[in-house]
């Protein structure tokens, strides 16, 4: 299936057009992905040497990334970044094509974890490499116990779950929107496709929806009406907790940013109801999508864009599809009082008895 071929189908039965999110990739050269091999297999060198290298989550291994990547990476692709980092565009997604991969690569996990960066030594450092320059790098211990990186995979009998580990339409939502500090930039770097390549990774940004939509609904969206559910990686097996009412649109009536749940958000008001349905029907209208290919990394804009994936299906061969995870933030001091000492990892949202660990800038949580 080509991304021409394809559509995304409402509750409504209306087909949704997907554009190619590789008219507007930067494609490195042979000669540039070559170059940026060399940097990640020094690093990798490096920090597989020093104490404690089993684990990513260590700020000297940042800082090299980042100034190693600036000194010695493609000029071409370190401009891209920078222009991204602080222009974002208007889909909010920025996708790059030929960047190295490790060959052979293991297998795909069949529990959506694999904790051995050392045998993916080149793709792990490319991508903190290239997330240095968009942000600080960090991650949340309620999510895959807080790994730095993280593996998006199908898991067998969680197929119809609105998570990272199902392979049924995954709905267009902002990352982790309830969080008190939620990421700002995401990479997903593809190491394998899925079998019959049609899983497309979507984007649609708030700067092409804006414009259909009226005045008295943007209004609307910008007040604190909306809620969103809990993943159940926060929380467990419980669907009744929520982040306090926020609105979804803030900042510039112009060029907003946006933080919406297509599947997890809800409101109590009849009017925000309708003003989200608006929204949802806009950013559908406005979608890109790629099926993501050894090699290829998309950034997304989580201030900007909401991203999802049409469905596909699984094997569970050692041959499905496999992405790598990894957030950043514009300024890693502002959470430092959320995170563990000395840590990107954030802090869990609730303590082991249940109390709240984390308040922030949703304020608390609700539980119905």
């Amino acid at each position: 299936m080509t991304v021409e071929q394809s559509a995304v189908t409402d509750a409504d039965g209306r087909s949704w057009p997907i554009g190619a999110a590789a008219d507007t990739a930067l494609v490195l050269s042979d000669e540039e992905r070559e170059c940026l091999r060399d940097v990640a297999v020094r690093l990798g060198e490096r920090h597989a040497a020093r104490p404690g290298g089993t684990h990513l989550d260590n700020g000297d291994l940042m800082v090299d990334c980042q100034l190693r990547l600036l000194r010695d990476g493609p000029e071409r692709l370190v401009h891209a970044l920078t222009e991204f980092r602080y222009r974002s565009n208007s889909d909010g997604a920025l996708l790059l094509r030929n960047l190295p991969i490790d060959d052979p690569l293991p297998l795909t996990p069949d529990e959506g974890n694999f904790d051995d960066w050392q045998r993916l030594s080149v793709a792990s450092m490319t991508q903190l490499a290239v997330m240095n320059i968009v942000g600080d790098v960090i991650s949340y211990a309620d999510e895959k116990a807080g790994r730095i990186i993280q593996d998006v995979s199908p898991v067998q009998g969680a197929e119809k779950r609105q998570e990272n580990s199902g392979s049924c339409f995954l709905e267009l939502h902002t990352e982790d929107g309830f969080h008190p500090q939620r990421p700002r930039f995401i990479s997903l770097f593809g190491l394998r496709p899925d079998h019959d390549h049609v899983a497309l990774t979507l984007a649609s940004g708030i700067g092409r929806s804006l414009v259909a939509l009226d005045g008295g609904t943007r209004a609307v969206l910008a007040r604190p009406l909306y809620r969103i559910r809990l993943a159940s990686s926060f929380v467990g097996d419980r669907e009744d907790v929520y982040s306090s009412p926020a609105p979804v649109l803030t900042g510039s009536p112009s060029d907003p940013d946006l933080c919406v749940d297509f599947h997890a958000m809800v409101s109590d008001d009849a009017e925000g109801r309708r003003a989200l349905d608006s929204l949802r029907r806009a950013m559908l209208a406005n979608l890109v999508g790629h099926v993501m290919e050894a090699g290829d990394l998309l950034i997304i804009d989580n201030d900007k864009a909401v991203h999802g994936r049409t469905g596909f299906s699984a094997r569970y061969d050692g041959q499905d599809r496999w992405l790598r995870r990894s957030f950043g933030v514009p300024d890693l001091r502002r959470s430092s009082a959320g995170r563990l000492p000395s840590s990107r990892v954030h802090r869990p949202i609730f303590t082991s008895d249940g109390d709240r660990a984390t308040v922030g800038r949703l304020g608390s949580f609700s539980i119905d």
